[in-house]
């Protein structure tokens, strides 16, 4: 076992380090979603910020039951494994987020057991998975906050066409994309100067996002490739051995016979 699975499986990240931190970074955007909507005012902005929870909350629900499904026991992940806790936060009640803590909890101690360095090369080892990963955490940072100002900027211009919780949405999800289908935009220099960071971000998601998938594709042929080159670099020194024993055998049977 490697020590990029040993981590993860200590984690329980089902083999990818990076992925149980990207998922302690959705839990701390989580609850600071519950600390946002005790503190905001404006309905079109806490509309964002719930919507945007229900998003968190579904990809909580799924890890929870990709994780008590691979768990080799199931008894064992609802208990000690905290599963129980992860069942609970992954349900659509604001109370229940607080929960979320737990996977904070899970990445302080494999930091503190194995060491921040040990951490470090596992996570470069994947480092892949940990781009990618990263960059996803950044889409949803962008996809929430940029929506926010967004709105923030733009709702009460008048002749603003940004003006609801869905029309920011919309407009940093398609954006985000590359898409640009030009039906939302922002009208204020502020509005665009944020607008031309949203579209630099959404490209670095989408490209990282395609050299992962062509890395994900070509690694088994690489993989075959390089076990076919072995294979023929053994067989070749197997030949060459051969060919020595052969001369050697021949050298000697001479010797024999002038002696």
């Amino acid at each position: 076992m490697t020590d990029t699975q040993q981590l993860a499986e200590e984690a329980g990240s089902e083999g990818n380090l990076g992925y149980e931190i990207f998922m302690a970074g959705l839990s701390i955007l989580s609850i600071v979603n519950l600390g946002l909507l005790i503190f905001v005012r404006d309905a079109n902005l806490a509309d964002v910020i719930t919507v945007m929870n229900l998003v968190l909350t579904l990809i909580f629900l799924l890890d929870f039951i990709v994780r008590f499904i691979k768990a080799p026991s199931k008894k064992e992940y609802m208990g000690r494994g905290a599963g129980w806790a992860d069942l609970i936060s992954a349900l659509p009640f604001q109370q229940t987020n607080i929960l979320r803590l737990f996977r904070l909890i899970r990445v302080y101690r494999l930091i503190r057991t194995y060491g921040m360095r040990r951490v470090g090369q596992a996570l470069i080892k994947e480092r892949a998975e940990t781009a990618l990963l990263m960059l996803l955490l950044i889409g949803m940072l962008v996809l929430e906050f940029g929506s926010l100002e967004m709105l923030r900027l733009e709702q009460n211009v008048p002749g603003a066409n940004i003006t609801s919780a869905s029309d920011s949405l919309w407009y940093v999800i398609v954006t985000m994309a590359t898409v640009g289908y030009g039906d939302q935009y922002p009208i204020t220099n502020p509005g665009r100067i944020m607008g031309t960071f949203i579209i630099i971000v959404g490209v670095g998601i989408f490209g990282t996002l395609t050299g992962y998938l062509a890395n994900l594709f070509l690694s088994p042929m690489r993989r075959r490739a390089a076990k076919q080159e072995t294979v023929e670099g053994r067989f070749d020194e197997l030949m060459q051995l051969n060919s020595q024993q052969q001369k050697a055998l021949k050298e000697l049977g001479e010797m024999m016979k002038r002696e």
